[in-house]
């Protein structure tokens, strides 16, 4: 059976600077530069102003997408140093075990950057996009881009989104886009195949205009090709998706009782659902010497990230062998313990049913639609036509990195879909009152 290698899985080549040699000795490693890298980079600090689930904050604090993309970081480094630990041992005697070190790094940088390319106005943003293609204005377009083309717009997705922004070569930029280790890049695509291949669920990781990036890295890096455009996904995707998944369940729960949406009651029954009777009057007896309600909580989400933590790290490593051969079904929160497993299914038919359909969470997709849908309309219109007085004006409030004048039809329309997927919430928003006439700059 083929099989996947660790020591070609883990590779400090990158992408745009493939023979570039540096003999320097360095305290940083290079996934660690890809770490410090992104924290600077405009587009990381950028998601402080999109929408996680609720509305960004007022008076009380809750998560956007910068908070929540630092502490899926946090969860995916402690995940993937739990896993490394056990993987360093196994491996002692091979020579390239010391590459093993570098798993921790990689994952916490992959997890900085796996929601760089959501669009503004949380998940409904990428909703959004796909609907103007598949059911709104844009359906015109069909016939004058080819079947990959039209499959990319209609099935958008932000996780492919993000390796075109870390990859691509926007106009007077370098080649190679950040130029980020193919390791990193790699650990970002969860779905490992063409938007052709996406069939109902809409899933995908790679646009087609990056299929053959991303067929050079899955090449260097021993990726299994599970067929035309379709391969296994890099081993350490499954711990980026595993602190993601920790991270949106259980602080999407705190943020619902902070907005008075959970009650304390239900919140400390749902996050004592992940243990075992035993552990749970252990906490409790803890939780007692707490009086302030959010701080309980707290303290006990923090117990339940780390339960989630050592259930996915015992997961992967149980798992590795069928994870190295491209084999393994389903994500490490659906191979954790039962008890945890449970204690997982009832937050999510919670979050389900009181949160993502809250009045507030629902207010900001009805938003987002509109504002989204608009700026669609007027910025494909001027790109396909360049000519009229209106484009001319509108073309001009482009940032100058977006290819707005691309020689294909499907090119412009990937520039406006790049300029609107890097907007914050609060840029969207304005820019569509301008556009209406509803605002205008101050004097």
């Amino acid at each position: 059976m083929e099989k996947m290698n660790w020591d070609k899985l883990i590779c400090d080549k990158r992408l745009g600077m493939e023979n570039y040699t540096d003999n320097r000795s360095h305290i940083r490693s290079d996934f660690q530069r890809d770490y410090d890298r992104l924290i600077f980079s405009s587009p990381f600090r950028r998601l402080q102003n999109k929408t996680q689930v609720f509305p960004l904050p007022g008076s009380i604090f809750v998560h956007n997408r910068l908070t929540h993309s630092l502490e899926v970081s946090g969860v995916g480094r402690s995940i993937a140093n739990e896993v490394a630990n056990v993987l360093i041992l196994k491996y002692k005697d091979f020579n390239w075990c010391d590459k093993l070190n570098g798993i921790g790094e990689i994952v916490a940088a992959a997890c900085l950057a796996h929601d760089l390319g959501n669009p503004p106005f949380g998940h409904s943003g990428e909703k959004c996009i796909s609907a103007f293609f598949s059911e709104g204005a844009g359906q015109e377009l069909k016939p004058l881009l080819s079947d990959g083309e039209w499959c990319d717009l209609i099935h958008f997705e932000g996780n492919a989104n993000s390796f075109r922004l870390l990859t691509h070569q926007f106009k007077g930029r370098r080649k190679g886009g950040f130029a980020m280790t193919y390791s990193l890049l790699a650990s970002i695509v969860k779905y490992p195949y063409a938007s052709s291949l996406a069939n109902g669920k809409g899933k995908f990781g790679f646009f087609t205009s990056e299929s053959d990036t991303f067929k050079d890295i899955a090449s260097t890096l021993g990726i299994i090709n599970k067929g035309e455009k379709q391969y296994a996904r890099h081993p350490l995707v499954y711990l980026v998706e595993a602190a993601d998944d920790i991270c949106y369940q259980i602080m999407d729960i705190e943020d619902a009782h902070k907005l008075k949406i959970l009650n304390t009651r239900e919140t400390i029954d749902l996050l004592l659902g992940f243990f075992e009777q035993e552990r749970s009057e252990r906490i409790k007896i803890i939780m007692g010497n707490i009086d302030d309600k959010n701080e309980k909580i707290g303290y006990l989400r923090s117990c339940a990230i780390g339960e989630l933590v050592n259930e996915c790290a015992t997961a992967f490593v149980a798992n590795e062998e069928s994870i190295l051969s491209g084999t393994f079904d389903g994500c490490l929160i659906d191979s954790i313990s039962e008890q945890a497993s449970n204690g997982y299914r009832q937050c999510s038919a919670v979050a389900y049913d009181k949160i993502y359909r809250a009045s507030d969470v629902v207010d900001i997709e009805l938003a987002g639609n509109q504002i989204i849908t608009f700026l669609l309309e007027k910025l494909i219109d001027a790109v396909r036509f360049p000519d009229k007085y209106y484009s001319q004006l509108l073309l001009n409030k482009v940032p100058q990195q977006y290819d707005v004048a691309a020689p294909s039809l499907y090119g412009k329309i990937q520039a406006v879909i790049d300029h609107i997927s890097g907007m914050t919430d609060v840029y969207a928003l304005d820019l569509y009152r301008k556009l209406n006439g509803m605002s205008l700059p101050a004097v």
